[in-house]
This record gives C-alpha cells, structure tokens and sequence, in this order.
C-alpha cells in the first residue's frame, strides 16, 4: 500500500481526497490535517510515501511547508489557484491538482509517482504473468491476483476495473492489454471483458452474471459472442 496524509484545510475538499483515496484502492489513508504544522508534527514520527497539500493554509502556507520539510515524500498539490504552479514545481512536486479535479485526474496524478518516491517499495515486472496468477499494476503497487477471481474488467476513460468477488482493482492499462494478457477472457462492449466462467445467461443484449451483476452486450461483439458461447 501507498501510505499518504492529506494537508487541506476545507471540509468538502478533504471529503473529495478521502473517498477518491479509498476508490483507488492501494492508498492507505494515514491522517488529515487541517493545517501545515499539525501534518508536520505528524511527519517528525511517522513516514509516509505521498502528501496531497493544499497551498493556502493556516498558519503557514503549503509553499513555506515545503521549504521546512527535509527529505519530504511525493507530494501532488491540490489548490483552486493556478498562479502558483511554476514556483511549486521547483520543489519537485509531482503533480499540480486545480480544484475540482475529477476522479480521472486524480489517478493520472499517482500514476506519475516514480517507484524510487515510493519508500521501501521496488518495483517489480509490469503486470508479469504467473501461470494462473497476474501481478496487477495499480499505481505503483503490484498486487498478486488470481487471474480465476476476475469476474470482468471494465474501462473508465483513463484506467480499468478488475472486478473480483471481493475488491476491485484499479489499473492504468487498457482493456486491450488484458485481453492480450488473459488468454480466455472475451470482450463483449467496448467498456467490458469477462471471464466466461461467471456467465449465467444471456438475455437479449444483457449477460447476466452468477453475482447477479448485469452485463451489456454490445452489437458490434455479439455476433462473436453467439457464434463462441450459444451455439
């Protein structure tokens, strides 16, 4: 996991950082704090990977916070201002977020941490294949997954969804690169591929799932589909 903090005065933007940390899924949430001085009193006894700071603060300024901190983990600014983002990137930032940002936009964001940011992780081969398991790229993290529990994967602009029993998993490849990766899985939209596994029935231009979630199917796939799967 990914430990962060969030620096960040007003309630509703620490609303937004906190459910789009715990949407990505291998962010750990360690603190909020209202202001610089309570994030760095936090720092002088715990170590974290990445800051989401806001610029203006009480008290001190995120600017100034980052002049005081030595040896500071990633930091991703999140400000309503874009006057400041040439001086923030002489600290190294490595990301500007202009609020409101989008969910999309924030995973761009992590997806620009370097592994040698992230303390203690290392990186490993980029989504390697293990027999009946796969290493799934999720920012920085590679997280072991049996390629059995993937119940089907869905696209969102920007990144996909593995979709197991238990969690999902957000990646930065595309759907594409799943189906080159994942030998039996068939695409049936645009947005969707699935494991043949977990279908129950067809229905029309639905499949319909053993969890009793609802796939559509789309007509440019369905053909295909028919032919491999109904016939």
């Amino acid at each position: 996991m990914i430990r962060c903090i969030i620096i960040e005065d007003q309630p509703p933007a620490q609303r937004i950082l906190q459910k789009y940390i715990r949407e990505f899924g291998t962010l750990e949430l360690c603190g909020t704090f209202s202001d610089a001085i309570q994030g760095l009193e936090f720092l002088k006894t715990q170590s974290v990977d990445l800051i989401f700071l806001d610029i203006h603060l009480p008290k001190i300024s995120g600017i100034d916070f980052l002049k005081a901190i030595q040896n500071p983990p990633a930091v991703i600014l999140t400000t309503a201002f874009s006057e400041y983002a040439i001086e923030s990137y002489e600290f190294d930032v490595v990301d500007y977020l202009l609020k409101p940002f989008s969910f999309q936009r924030f995973v761009k964001a992590i997806s620009k941490i370097k592994p040698i940011e992230l303390s203690g992780q290392q990186e490993s081969p980029q989504n390697a294949k293990m027999g009946n398991e796969i290493f799934v790229k999720s920012g920085y993290e590679h997280i072991k997954i049996q390629i059995s529990d993937i119940q089907y994967i869905r696209s969102d602009t920007d990144y996909t969804e593995l979709m197991t029993g238990q969690k999902k998993y957000l990646s930065n490849e595309s759907l594409k690169h799943w189906l080159r990766s994942i030998d039996h899985f068939v695409q049936v939209h645009k947005s969707y591929v699935l494991n043949p596994s977990y279908i129950e029935k067809v229905a029309g231009n639905q499949i319909h799932l053993k969890n009793e979630t609802i796939i559509p199917l789309g007509r440019a796939y369905k053909e295909a589909f028919v032919s491999q799967f109904l016939n």
